[in-house]
């Protein structure tokens, strides 16, 4: 029985920062060989330990303005006064070979990426209180407490944002949190939309069509 090649799901998480997005999506991406991670261009300095190429691919503000002149980015933001933004032509190519494609990315990003792809799932992450972000913030150390609070203050519109997507996981408990996402992943390939076109031989076969 043959599969017919459909096309990849490209899932947009969110999360306001020290919701614990990164380290989800890391779990997400060794637990499930089929999704994949799209690597984002930035102008922020490259943290000690980040990889460019590996974390995101690393550019000056110049060469930013000129992708995004040239159509590049799927999506585009400037966070914290520094750029972020998502190849296009990457994202494509990858969902057509049926691979599903992860974007971390704030709200406004989502914005941008629904309008061009609007079967795209959105996935919203927040913490279990407003007190555990703090913790979560300060506890990074890499923030100085001016930093923190000016996360924090961005936290509260980008919480609003929340309504805007298809899904709601709170991390809390972590391995929880981590085995919801999994779990919508799962249901997202379930679909009858998804199964009829991966399964259409099986179907008319069952169903004694032709």
């Amino acid at each position: 029985m043959s599969q017919a090649v459909e096309q990849g799901t490209l899932y947009v998480i969110s999360a306001p920062s020290g919701a614990g997005k990164t380290s989800l999506v890391t779990q997400m991406l060794r637990r499930d060989e089929r999704l994949g991670v799209s690597v984002s261009h930035t102008t922020r300095t490259m943290r000690e330990g980040e990889q460019d190429g590996v974390n995101y691919h690393f550019v000056t503000r110049e060469q930013f303005e000129s992708m995004i002149a040239r159509g590049d980015f799927l999506e585009h933001a400037d966070v914290f006064g520094n750029y972020y933004g998502t190849s296009q032509v990457w994202v494509r190519e990858t969902l057509a070979k049926g691979q599903d494609v992860i974007l971390e990315i704030d709200w406004q990003g989502a914005v941008q990426v629904r309008r061009l792809i609007r079967e795209c799932v959105g996935i919203f992450i927040v913490p279990p209180s407003p007190e555990v972000l703090r913790e979560r913030l300060v506890g990074r150390g890499t923030d100085a407490p001016e930093v923190v609070e000016r996360r924090l203050a961005e936290a509260k519109e980008e919480c609003r944002h929340a309504v805007e997507f298809d899904y709601l996981v709170v991390n809390d408990q972590f391995d929880d949190a981590l085995a919801e996402l999994l779990a919508i992943v799962c249901s997202q390939r379930l679909r009858m939309s998804v199964q009829q076109s991966r399964y259409r031989e099986l179907l008319a076969g069952l169903s004694g069509g032709a």
